[in-house]
């Protein structure tokens, strides 16, 4: 492929695993895979072991380079964690890839430290949104502290010791006050979120300038609107129903109602952020995995340079 891509099919794409070898059960896939996520251990062993060595790979030369300016200095550095970051909308799969690659990672003895935040935890909290009368944007760029992300991801890749995040509750849909999750100096970071490849206002630093790199899980819009209302029906069958969720009021509706509102929703927000927001980040990724209808990755585009 031109302009500094290439383009490889599943079939390319998975002899590129050589002997990487599977670390994974089939009950550890169960416990990380999403909501309705039909993902198997064929999809792991041909799709995310390549990966997995990719970004072995690409971890390793990161700390050559590394290596090289401390001779240059003359110095001892200490050790730069290295940051993937993990793009795509709503109902695509992006936290199942997360996850996975949080756990595979993890396994590789170059880089045992792996830590998985997610950028629902820079959101601001409900009362916050509701004062700045976008509560109904929520998860559009302006509905997260984008400073206070930045800071986060800027202090882990400066190294220090103790880096606290923000938790946030999908049962309770808000920030959970007083809750942190503490990143202690991990070998790599991975940052997953809707908006982690969003541009920077001007004069500004984006988030993304400091990923060493990055994925998009892209599919085509009907297919991801058909996955977000089947997501959303097992939704109103199990976490739904517990009386804390906040959106308890949905597991009572009829279906079709409930259809009806899924799909309301789908257009009127998650849709529209996709277009106007998300979509068009996708050229500034390393790495673009584009699934079929059935969830599975059929082509990756990888960034050459």
């Amino acid at each position: 492929m031109n302009n500094g891509y290439v383009e490889l099919s599943r079939e390319q794409w998975s002899a590129l695993r050589e002997n990487t070898p599977l670390t994974l059960t089939a009950d550890e896939l169960e416990e990380l895979r999403g909501v309705d996520d039909p993902i198997d251990l064929t999809e792991v062993t041909d799709i995310y072991l390549p990966l997995t060595r990719l970004l072995n790979l690409h971890f390793t030369g990161s700390k050559q380079r590394s290596s090289v300016l401390s001779e240059f200095l003359g110095r001892a550095e200490r050790p730069v964690p290295y940051i993937l970051g993990i793009a795509g909308s709503v109902a695509v799969g992006k936290s199942t890839t997360a996850r996975l690659l949080h756990t595979l990672l993890a396994r590789w003895p170059e880089h045992p430290h792996v830590e998985l935040v997610t950028t629902d935890s820079f959101l601001y909290p409900n009362a916050v949104l509701e004062s700045k009368g976008i509560m109904h944007r929520k998860g559009f760029p302006e509905s997260y502290d984008r400073r206070a992300l930045v800071r986060f991801v800027a202090e882990v890749k400066a190294g220090t010791a103790e880096v606290r995040a923000p938790v946030y509750s999908h049962l309770e849909y808000d920030i959970v006050p007083g809750a942190h999750q503490v990143v202690k100096s991990p070998d790599i970071l991975i940052l997953e979120g809707l908006n982690v490849l969003q541009p920077a206002p001007p004069t500004s630093l984006a988030v993304n300038d400091y990923f060493d790199f990055s994925i998009y899980v892209d599919a085509k819009v009907e297919h991801i609107r058909t996955w977000y209302v089947d997501r959303f029906h097992k939704l109103r069958r199990t976490a739904f129903e517990d009386p804390k969720s906040y959106f308890k009021y949905i597991a009572d509706m009829p279906y079709d109602e409930a259809t009806e509102f899924a799909v309301n929703v789908w257009r009127d927000i998650n849709e529209r952020n996709l277009v106007e927001n998300i979509a068009p980040t996708r050229g500034r990724a390393d790495l673009v995995m584009h699934k079929g209808r059935d969830h599975s990755v059929q082509r990756l585009v990888l960034r050459r340079t």
